[in-house]
């Protein structure tokens, strides 16, 4: 479920949405997602200072919250 979520933002921020990758990594108390996209979008899912990033990170904290399971977001370049 979180995957998907990262994933419908990643292909909706970037120009190349058919290279946007997601795999996920469970662990019993936390998750790791790893996003990877087209080099030339990378910018594009940082955004300015990071921002896009962080807010990213913010709706998938607030998303797990919820399944009571920590997240956490990786940009793989």
């Amino acid at each position: 479920m979180m995957k998907d979520l990262i994933k419908y933002i990643a292909q909706a921020l970037v120009d190349n949405p058919e290279v946007v990758e997601v795999a996920e990594v469970e662990g019993e108390r936390t998750s790791v997602i790893e996003l990877k996209v087209a080099k030339e979008d990378l910018g594009k899912v940082i955004g300015k200072q990071g921002k896009t990033a962080k807010a990213m990170r913010t709706i998938l904290s607030a998303a797990s919250a919820k399944i009571r399971k920590r997240t956490v977001l990786e940009i793989i370049e």
